[in-house]
């Protein structure tokens, strides 16, 4: 059986790109929903489980930017990964208010199909990598004696090699103010109790 067709959110005011843009994602076989305009997205994305924003730069009411603003600002959500599909000049001053504002990617009209195909094929390996990090944070099993974590294979490994495997992450080893006075501190004393 197929896992689901990821859903996307096509955002685009011209009926015609919106048609195009929509039969073009459905070919790619993702489950679409679309949307007129900023306003219309932002309610959309209130009540489906969308993780994939292709939206169109100008519109009116709530443009591509602010419509991407909007979805940085929520906290506690699923990540969503924006591409903006644009005909306005990419100028530096377009790209840095675009980056601001959170965008992801670029497509430039008029929409091309293989590249719309690359940027969406990048766009899932990002949401699964966010999608192991949440899984990541959210719960580990970890042993209360020896803190090793155990991962989906049901290997039990250091808490370091963990994280280390899925984030590249290095660790530096110190001990923390308590565990000092706990731990090192009576150590400490009883070995000075021990010499002559």
């Amino acid at each position: 059986m197929n896992p689901p067709a990821l859903k996307v959110l096509a955002v685009e005011d011209d009926a015609i790109a919106r048609r195009v843009l929509v039969q073009a994602l459905m070919r790619l076989g993702y489950d679409v929903v679309s949307a007129t305009n900023g306003e219309d997205a932002w309610a959309k994305l209130q009540n489906e489980g969308i993780r994939l924003v292709v939206s169109d730069w100008l519109m009116p009411e709530v443009d591509g930017l602010e419509l991407c603003r909007r979805i940085r600002s929520r906290t506690k959500q699923d990540y969503v990964y924006f591409v903006l599909l644009t005909g306005v000049d990419a100028t530096e001053s377009n790209q840095h208010a675009a980056a601001d504002a959170g965008v992801d990617d670029f497509l430039t009209k008029p929409l091309k199909f293989t590249e719309l195909w690359m940027r969406l094929r990048v766009a899932e390996r990002i949401l699964g990598f966010t999608k192991q990090l949440q899984q990541l944070e959210e719960m580990m099993p970890i042993c209360s004696y020896c803190k090793k974590i155990r991962d989906d294979k049901n290997y039990w490994q250091q808490i370091e090699g963990y994280i280390n495997e899925r984030t590249g992450s290095e660790f530096s080893h110190s001990i923390c103010p308590d565990c000092y006075q706990r731990v090192v501190v009576p150590e400490l004393e009883e070995l000075k109790k021990q010499q002559p």
